[in-house]
């Protein structure tokens, strides 16, 4: 009775030790998609009020637990009976990402008119409208890239046995979305902080007061910085997608660096995708307006 006991905790120790291999193996190969998901992030919760910055963020990082526990399920599903239906489902997610990056291009050429102005004009309901609308934007990239993320670590351990590819998936899931927004929340709160040094340090500090005034200044520099790798990010997702799925297009672009390769071809996809969309929306409101 007492050798079963053993044997028990014995095949358990085992099993978490390939689980603890296998999560260090998945981690790494998804750290690029980590970095790209920082980006956007970053990107997508930024532009807030600072008083409404950490509950827009905790909103998000919310938003992007529940998008984990949706996922985790229907991939390790799909993994067992409908292998095929992966890829497609990437794809259509490389669509999306590629249209948002994309729009922000087109946004940075012909952003809208007086939009800071008509944000700091609205009343309170408008404004908490206007978040509502952002967050459930970031929550929706979110959920595309969080599918990239649960695919390349299922990958991983696709010839391992179900419970360790449900420890090691999970384990990859809840590290992206901790660490992921933890990052952000300490970029967004970055101008506090450094405030925060500069009154601690007070005019005679020769350390706390410069490095609190390089966090303030620097602060709108790194949103900028973000914002324009997290729409290359996005662009290099959707790009890397189609570029590691499709032979043909990867054959044609195999004399060009991957990293360029990739965004190019998530620039293509999404003015594409944004080209479709603006002619949908102005052949919708012509028909609407009969």
């Amino acid at each position: 009775m007492s050798v079963g006991f053993f044997a028990v905790f014995d095949d358990i120790a085992v099993l978490l030790d390939d689980a603890a291999t296998m999560s260090q193996v998945a981690t790494k190969k998804t750290a690029g998609v980590l970095g790209d998901d920082l980006a956007v992030g970053a990107q997508k919760a930024s532009g807030f009020a600072a008083s409404r910055e950490l509950p827009v963020l905790w909103a998000i990082t919310k938003g992007s637990f529940r998008n984990k526990i949706i996922i985790l399920p229907i991939a390790f599903v799909l993994s067992a009976f409908a292998s095929w239906s992966i890829i497609p489902i990437l794809m259509l997610g490389g669509l999306y990402l590629a249209f948002e990056g994309a729009e922000k291009i087109y946004e940075y050429f012909f952003p809208h008119g007086e939009v800071k102005e008509k944000i700091l004009s609205l009343k309170e309901d408008e404004l908490l409208v206007y978040e509502a609308t952002k967050v459930k934007s970031a929550i929706l990239t979110d959920f595309i890239l969080s599918i990239e993320i649960i695919i390349i670590a299922l990958g991983t351990v696709l010839d391992k046995s179900l419970p360790i590819q449900i420890m090691v998936v999970s384990f990859v899931a809840i590290v992206a979305t901790i660490g992921v927004y933890g990052i952000v929340a300490l970029l967004v709160r970055m101008d506090d902080i450094g405030f925060k040094m500069m009154d601690i340090g007070g005019e005679g500090s020769k350390l706390l007061k410069p490095l609190g005034q390089l966090l303030v200044s620097a602060l709108p520099k790194v949103i900028k910085v973000l914002t324009v790798v997290g729409t290359l990010a996005m662009l290099m997702v959707a790009g890397g997608i189609y570029m590691h799925n499709v032979h043909a297009l990867h054959e044609a672009m195999h004399y060009i660096p991957s990293l360029l390769s990739e965004v190019l071809v998530g620039l293509v996809i999404g003015v594409v995708v944004f080209a479709a969309e603006r002619l949908f929306m102005k052949v919708k409101s012509k028909v609407l307006s009969r």
